[in-house]
C-alpha cells in the first residue's frame, strides 16, 4: 500500500506569536510545514527551530517554487510583497491563519476564547493550565510562551483554549480575527483604545468586540470584568449569552488582595465559598487575570478549589515581567507592555514588590499605535513609579519623545540606538537596581546585550 505524502504547508509571517502557533498546529497534524519571516528573533525562532519547522529568512517569490498544498498568509503580509504577488498571480491556495485554525483545528471541540485590549496572553495561558491540572487535556494557542507547557499551541484532546486578538485578519480579510473562532466560552477581559493603524476609534474597536460577542450561543458563557464602562457599552449594543461578571470589589466573582505586591490572594465564588491562593506572580492585573480564568473553568466543571491549587504552581508566560538575568546584583526584567495601561500595571506590581528599591525602565514605543503618537499624553503619567527612565526613539515615531521624557517625574532621557542605552545603563546602574526593558519586539536583542555588558563591567 503507497503511503500518502504528508501535506505541504507555507506559513508567512511564521514567527509572528500567533502565526509561529498555527506552524506548531500544522506540524503535530502532519504537516510538512515550512514557513518565512523577517526579524526571526526568540522564542519564536527557537520553538520553531525545536520543532523542526524550515525558516527562510526574507520574502523572496522563490520559496513557491517549492512545491505546497496550501499558503497560510499572516496580517502582516501586504500587497506589493513578492510572495503575495506571486501567490495572487498563480491563483494559490491561501488561507488566512484565523480561518486556518477554525477550519483544520476548531470545528467540533469546545473553544474558550480569552479577548480584551490587556492581560490575554497570561489569562488564557491561565485557563489552559488550570484545565490541564484538572485532567481536561486541553489544546491551545496563546500568543506567547506558557512556561508552564514550553510551547506557545498544542493540539490537545479535550477543550481548546484560544487568545483571541482583536487584530485584523489578513490583507484579504479585515475582520478581526476572533470572529472565526465560534466560542462557547468567552472571557472580557477589559476595552480600550489600541491598534491605531486598524481602527479608527474606541467605537470601531468596540463594534468588532460586539462582532465576537454575536457569535457566543445562547448555551455558553460570557465572563466580563467589572467595573468596565467600555464593556458595559459593549455588552447594552446586544448580547444572547449568560454574561457573570467578575471583579476586585464587585460582581459574582470576587477577589480579596492579601498583600500589597498581589502574590496572595482570596477568590470568592457566587456560592459564597472562599479558596487563598499564593502564587509566584504579582501584580492586582495578574490576580484578577486569574479570576476570569476561574470562573471559565467552573463553565467546564472544574471547581474553583482545583482551580485555585493549579494557580499556585502557574508560571507567567515568557515575557511578561520575566527576570531574564541577574548580573552583578542588577536585575533585568523583560515585559511585552506597549500600552500605558500595561506599562503603569506592569510597574506598580514590580514597585509593590520591590519596595523602595531604585526600578530603571527602558521602554521602547515599537508598535504601530505607539510610533503614531495616540498615547503620547498619557505615557509619561504611566511611568510614574519608576525612578529613571530611558526611552527608544524607534523608528516610524511621528512625535518628539523628548515631550514625553518631560513630562516623566523621574529623570529621563531619549536614546537613539540600543548600544547607547546599554552604555548608559552600565555606566548607572548599580547592585540592587532593578531593571525593566519593555517592549513587544525583539529590541535588538537587549536583554543579552546588556546582561553580556554588565558581566565585562565586573570581569
Amino acid at each position: 500500500m503507497t503511503r500518502r505524502a504528508a501535506r505541504r504547508t507555507h506559513i508567512l509571517g511564521v514567527c509572528g506569536t500567533f502565526m509561529g502557533g498555527i506552524a506548531l498546529l500544522a506540524r503535530e497534524l502532519g504537516d510538512e510545514v515550512s514557513g518565512a519571516d523577517q526579524g526571526m528573533y526568540p522564542p519564536m525562532s527557537d520553538q520553531l527551530a525545536q520543532a523542526g519547522i524550515a525558516l527562510s529568512e526574507g520574502f523572496d517569490a522563490s520559496q513557491l517554487d517549492v512545491p505546497c498544498d496550501e499558503v497560510v498568509v499572516g496580517n502582516a503580509m501586504t500587497r506589493g510583497n513578492p510572495l503575495v504577488e506571486r501567490l495572487l498571480d498563480e491563483q494559490r491556495a491561501l488561507v488566512s491563519g484565523p480561518e486556518w485554525l477554525a477550519r483544520r483545528v476548531l470545528a467540533g471541540r469546545t473553544v474558550l476564547a480569552v479577548a480584551g485590549t490587556h492581560g490575554k496572553t497570561t489569562t488564557a495561558s491561565m485557563l489552559a493550565w488550570i484545565l490541564e491540572h484538572a485532567g481536561l487535556a486541553p489544546g491551545f494557542l496563546i500568543g506567547g510562551v506558557p512556561r508552564n507547557f514550553g510551547v506557545s499551541a498544542r493540539l490537545g484532546s479535550g477543550p481548546f483554549v484560544v487568545e483571541a486578538d482583536e487584530y485584523d485578519t489578513a490583507f484579504f480579510d479585515k475582520r478581526s480575527k476572533f470572529v472565526h473562532y465560534r466560542p462557547r466560552v468567552l472571557i472580557l477581559n477589559n476595552l480600550e483604545f489600541d491598534h491605531a493603524d486598524i481602527f479608527r476609534d474606541l467605537a470601531d474597536v468596540r463594534r468588532q468586540f460586539h462582532h465576537l460577542v454575536r457569535t457566543v450561543p445562547r448555551t455558553g458563557a460570557i465572563l466580563a470584568s467589572t467595573p468596565d464602562a467600555q464593556l458595559d457599552a459593549l455588552l447594552a449594543m446586544g448580547c444572547w449569552t449568560p454574561v457573570t461578571r467578575f471583579g476586585e470589589d464587585d460582581g459574582a466573582w470576587r477577589i480579596s488582595i492579601d498583600r500589597p505586591d498581589a502574590a496572595a490572594f482570596h477568590v470568592h465564588t457566587p456560592a459564597g465559598e472562599q479558596h487563598a491562593v499564593a502564587w509566584p506572580l504579582i501584580g492586582r492585573h495578574n490576580a484578577l487575570n486569574a479570576l476570569g480564568a476561574v470562573a471559565a473553568a467552573q463553565v467546564l466543571g472544574v471547581d474553583a478549589a482545583s482551580a485555585c491549587a493549579a494557580l499556585a504552581r502557574f508560571e507567567a508566560p515568557r515575557r511578561r515581567l520575566e527576570l531574564r538575568a541577574r548580573v552583578d546584583g542588577v536585575y533585568l526584567y523583560d515585559d511585552f507592555a506597549h500600552h500605558p495601561t500595561a506599562v503603569r500595571a506592569t510597574l506598580q506590581a514590580l514597585r509593590a514588590a520591590v519596595g523602595d528599591a531604585r526600578i530603571v525602565a527602558v521602554l521602547d514605543p515599537a508598535s504601530n499605535t505607539m510610533r503614531m503618537g495616540v498615547h503620547r499624553d498619557t505615557l509619561a503619567p504611566a511611568l510614574a513609579c519608576a525612578d529613571r527612565v530611558l526611552l527608544h526613539r524607534t523608528p516610524g515615531l511621528v512625535f518628539a519623545l523628548e515631550e514625553v521624557a518631560a513630562g516623566v517625574r523621574a529623570p529621563a532621557t531619549v536614546h537613539d540606538s540600543v548600544d547607547d542605552i546599554v552604555a548608559t545603563l552600565c555606566a548607572e546602574a548599580v547592585a540592587g537596581d532593578h531593571v525593566l526593558i519593555m517592549s513587544n519586539g525583539g529590541f535588538g536583542g537587549i536583554h543579552q546585550r546588556l546582561a553580556e555588558a554588565l558581566e565585562s563591567r565586573c570581569a
